[in-house]
């Protein structure tokens, strides 16, 4: 019998679309056999409360609302998010250097941000999709001495005698 509950759950995880949480109502699961099922869609343990699906480090990684709008999240191994989607077709995805700092991040409209940092986590270049970039020099305290930005704007205080 144990064989058939695991096919029955397997059998819904592949049948049901998104927005999941609607899709699953037609077969009137109780909570824990939804969690399964959830489970198996996102291949890992989950748990629902209410309009949202956590996994098993707390991260919210879908949420429904009763309109059958929907939110889905992506996180890597340090919990950090790397994709996030709406049903409107809107996503943001995000790329992170071993500080944890967002070193790019790229939305559905075409848009993106790229983002350089040193060793103390201090930011030394950024660009963007619409052309704009600046750059920024840091002293040995991670003070601001310099930058440029890309529309000619300049601060430079890499030569002012230090007191």
């Amino acid at each position: 019998m144990k064989d058939k509950y695991k096919e029955y759950i397997e059998y819904i995880a592949r049948d049901i679309e998104l927005p999941y949480i609607k899709y699953l109502e037609p077969y009137g699961l109780k909570q824990d056999e939804m969690d399964l099922v959830l489970s198996k869609v996102f291949n890992q343990p989950v748990t629902i409360e209410g309009i949202s699906t956590y996994n098993t480090n707390d991260n919210e990684i879908y949420r429904e609302y009763s309109d059958g709008v929907w939110i889905k999240k992506e996180y890597n191994a340090d919990n950090q998010m790397t994709y996030h989607e709406h049903s409107d077709g809107f996503w943001i995805k995000y790329e992170y250097d071993n500080n944890g700092n967002i070193i790019y991040y790229e939305k559905s409209n075409g848009s993106w941000r790229k983002s350089e940092y040193d060793d103390n986590g201090n930011l030394i270049y950024l660009e963007s999709s619409n052309g704009f970039w600046e750059k920024r020099e840091y002293d040995t305290n991670s003070n601001l001495i310099y930058y440029e930005y890309s529309d000619g704007v300049i601060m430079d205080r890499r030569y002012e005698r230090q007191v």
